[in-house]
């Protein structure tokens, strides 16, 4: 069964966020957009890149009124000695939850059960708590945060404006699509 749609199972963890140890719990992210970024480890290779790129995108998400919550199975202690110690990693701005029961990684189905660690999940929530977006990639696969920030325009424009669909490749700006009898075939 499919993710989509469905609403987030409920959790409460700690996180590292603006140097400090905080709650977060399923709460959190009703109300508002969020992105729940999954990867499998802090002090890695792939993981530093992707979490690096979210930074350097992370004033736009906000201006759309998207939160990010990065999650991996590592503890909240392992994401600050992880910020202290990486140039890259003391960009970040967004909250870093730990998740070392892997309880939170289970609920949105990406555990690796074999070796304790995610799979690169990018799942998009709305203000209901629903799962819009599921993205799931082998941990040798890179995202990229301009997509992913593209995915969520689009989620937010379908969302405001009931009858229309984004096609590939949307930008804001662009046309969209309303769905008919009429436009069978036609495209």
């Amino acid at each position: 069964m499919s993710l989509i749609n469905t609403e987030i199972k409920p959790f409460a963890t700690m996180a590292y966020h603006d140097g400090k140890f905080v709650p977060v719990t399923n709460e959190d992210l009703k109300g508002k957009w969020s992105v729940v970024f999954f990867y499998p480890a802090d002090f890695t290779f792939v993981c530093p890149t992707e979490l690096g790129d979210l930074a350097d995108n992370y004033a736009e998400f906000q201006k759309l009124g998207v939160e990010i919550y990065s999650v991996s199975t590592d503890t909240h202690f392992t994401h600050k000695a992880w910020h202290d110690a990486s140039d890259t990693i003391k960009k970040i701005g967004y909250p870093m939850l730990g998740d070392p029961t892997g309880a939170i990684t289970r609920n949105f189905e990406v555990m690796i059960e074999e070796e304790g660690l995610a799979y690169r999940g990018t799942f998009l929530i709305n203000p209901e708590g629903q799962i819009k977006l599921c993205e799931i990639h082998d941990n040798g696969i890179g995202r990229d945060a301009k997509e992913l920030l593209r995915k969520v325009q689009a989620a937010q424009y379908v969302a405001s404006h009931p009858g229309e669909v984004c096609p590939a490749k949307w930008t804001p700006g662009e046309a969209t699509l309303a769905p008919s009898l009429d436009l069978v075939g036609k495209i």
